[in-house]
């Protein structure tokens, strides 16, 4: 097996081939991106591995950095990984906000339809609102309480989002901003939402003509469908497991781990269970068999 993950070579796009006849597209999908960490914090040795910010972990841990992309059919319910980059900033000098723009140039040679993007507070960068802006598709993403912002259409200098002040109507309907380091004549919708008495998040889309606030929370909510994949690969199919020393086959089992959680899903899809019952219940057929008619004999 070591040789075998040393030797072959299973790129991003493996997981495009087999996941293309497997998606339903809509108008009206969603793609969604967001990184996750994948846990060796107790690797020296492994390549791939850097110190990193882990959301999961909620501190720096070492780990292989990767980038998803999902698409989200609202229409059926359905949500695949069709993309995915590596996170190595020392071997290709990307980061995580030129793998975002990588992966959102190849849906449209792909075929990919869609009509919103969602990200996390992370990406809510210049680069990706231009590039989305252009493509004439939307985003929704939250953004953090220390953006800079502007709500006087110039009448007042920028200042962070979390100083503006906000009337019963703003709460329930959002306003019309602007936000620092993007064109003057480019305009967005922001929202405030209470998650508690303790916590408030605020949100921004370029879609002017949404004026509810509820509805651009569910939309955003959306977003979560990622973290429930990332949940999923991780649980089911031991994808931090591999101890590879090389950086091609730490590639190799994230390629093939994801190839395992696709083919899962569709099965789950197809029998309407979740991918964690079918792990769970692959042998339970065989254990029916056993107790009914055993066919090992014991001394």
């Amino acid at each position: 097996m070591t040789y075998f993950l040393k030797t072959q070579r299973f790129a991003p796009r493996a997981v495009w081939q087999k996941v293309r006849h497997l998606l339903t597209l809509s108008d009206n999908g969603y793609v969604i991106f967001d990184d996750t960490v994948l846990n060796k914090e107790h690797s020296r040795h492994i390549e791939l591995v850097r110190r990193q910010y882990s959301g999961n972990a909620k501190g720096i841990i070492r780990g292989i950095g990767v980038v998803n992309c999902l698409y989200v059919n609202p229409d059926t319910q359905q949500f695949w990984l069709i993309d995915y980059r590596v996170f190595q900033p020392d071997h290709d000098g990307k980061t995580k906000i030129d793998h975002v723009v990588e992966m959102l140039a190849q849906l449209a040679p792909r075929g990919v339809r869609y009509r919103t993007v969602l990200m996390d507070s992370w990406y809510a960068v210049k680069e990706i609102f231009k590039w989305v802006i252009a493509a004439g598709k939307i985003f929704y993403c939250p953004i953090k309480s220390n953006r800079k912002v502007d709500d006087s259409g110039g009448a007042t200098p920028y200042q962070p989002v979390s100083y503006l002040s906000w009337s019963a109507d703003e709460v329930a309907h959002g306003k019309q901003i602007k936000v620092f380091g993007m064109p003057q004549a480019t305009y967005f919708r922001r929202f405030r939402v209470l998650v508690s008495t303790h916590q408030t998040d605020y949100l921004i889309t370029n879609e002017l003509a949404q004026h509810d606030t509820a509805a651009a929370e569910q939309k955003s909510g959306i977003r979560w469908l990622v973290e429930q994949f990332h949940r999923e690969i991780k649980q089911v199919t031991g994808v931090e497991c591999c101890q590879c020393r090389k950086g091609r086959s730490q590639r190799n089992h994230l390629a093939l781990a994801a190839l395992t959680w696709t083919r899962l899903k569709q099965v789950a899809y197809e029998v309407k269970k979740t991918v964690y019952q079918l792990k769970q219940g692959l042998l339970d057929e065989y254990m029916k068999q056993e107790l009914r008619e055993p066919r090992l004999v014991f001394a």
